[in-house]
């Protein structure tokens, strides 16, 4: 078959595909708006001006003391990450690869602006006692004293549970200026991977208010969508200069272009290209107002505080001043709607 057949045939199947998709999908199941209230979601940070950004939510007192032990290795997601014990008997999920440097700035940015996030901390070397020779994933990153670089490690907190994912749609803060701003925040930073299993609700002890947030934020900083080649997806500065982040104004509501539709080249495999093109207008139709709220909002950061969020994340000099430039336009975007 030739080639230009072949490619319009596959487009073809993959749109026929997503609307058979699209028209049998369950209804995301609502949370109960009875039991959540919106300080589960964002609170109000009154410091933002004075937030340290280098050591983030989890603070300079949290972080990962060594020497560290394995425990076993996490198979969640497409990273090798593996959890280990610190010496002061902390769990921490250390994570490998393209996503350990943006996620950490992620975080501080996302955590600055009011929302929850895990305490992540990214460490350019450190070993690991009882690294197993025998690994799903990651081992040819490992080295054979058990050596691990540019690892992001995510703090486990003793009395949180993980009670499940929340649905970025349909849930209990549906049409909020917080969960707006939220969105607003995952186009800022072009994080892409706005599946709803990386949502998660995390509830504490003796009845203590559930927290909600994006878990997983390591998609971010590189292009706005699944792009070709892959390597520029995430945590590419050039893909993250040269990306779109609004896409449309009107008196009302405005769209932003994070999450775009993945490449072409991904509908090679429909099931994933399909639920990927569904995330696109996730972040469209933002009211006004509410992206002008966050846009407020951040622009009490700091250049410093900023410049903190990237150099946590082991960025050099250079691609810090860049990265930095991309989220100040934004954020001044945001202030001139």
């Amino acid at each position: 078959m030739p080639q230009k057949v072949f490619t319009l045939t596959l487009i073809s199947a993959t749109v026929m595909a997503l609307g058979a998709a699209n028209a049998s999908k369950p209804a995301a199941t609502a949370l109960s708006k009875e039991n959540v209230n919106i300080s589960s979601l964002w609170r109000e940070p009154t410091d933002i001006s004075t937030r340290n950004l280098f050591y983030g939510s989890g603070g300079e007192e949290h972080q990962p003391n060594g020497p560290y032990t394995f425990v076993q290795e996490d198979m969640d997601g497409t990273s090798p990450k593996y959890v280990i014990r610190d010496k002061n008997n902390v769990k921490w999920t250390v994570k490998l690869g393209m996503e350990a440097r943006p996620e950490t700035v992620a975080t501080r940015l996302v955590w600055a602006a009011g929302y929850f996030t895990n305490d992540d901390y990214l460490l350019e070397d450190l070993q690991v006692n009882g690294m197993p020779s025998h690994l799903q994933r990651g081992r040819k990153l490992i080295g054979a004293d058990g050596t691990l670089h540019v690892a992001r490690l995510k703090r486990h907190v003793g009395d949180e549970k993980n009670e499940g994912d929340w649905p970025w749609r349909d849930d209990a803060f549906a049409g909020t200026r917080e969960l707006n701003g939220l969105k607003v925040m995952m186009a800022l930073i072009n994080n892409w991977d706005l599946k709803d299993m990386n949502n998660k609700v995390y509830g504490g002890k003796d009845g203590q208010e559930p927290i909600y947030l994006v878990s997983d934020l390591g998609a971010s900083f590189g292009a706005s969508g699944l792009s070709f080649p892959f390597s520029h997806s995430k945590g590419y500065v050039k893909a993250y200069e040269q990306s779109k982040f609004i896409t449309k104004v009107t008196p009302e509501y405005v769209d932003f272009r994070t999450p775009s539709r993945p490449s072409l080249v991904y509908a090679a495999t429909p099931s994933a290209f399909i639920k990927r093109t569904r995330l696109d207008t996730l972040v469209h139709h933002i009211p006004l107002d509410d992206a002008r709220w966050i846009g407020h909002l951040l622009s009490a950061l700091t250049p410093g505080q900023i410049h903190d969020a990237f150099r946590a994340a082991g960025y050099p000099p250079d691609q810090v001043n860049a990265y930095s430039s991309v989220v100040k336009a934004r954020i001044a975007q945001l202030n001139a709607l």
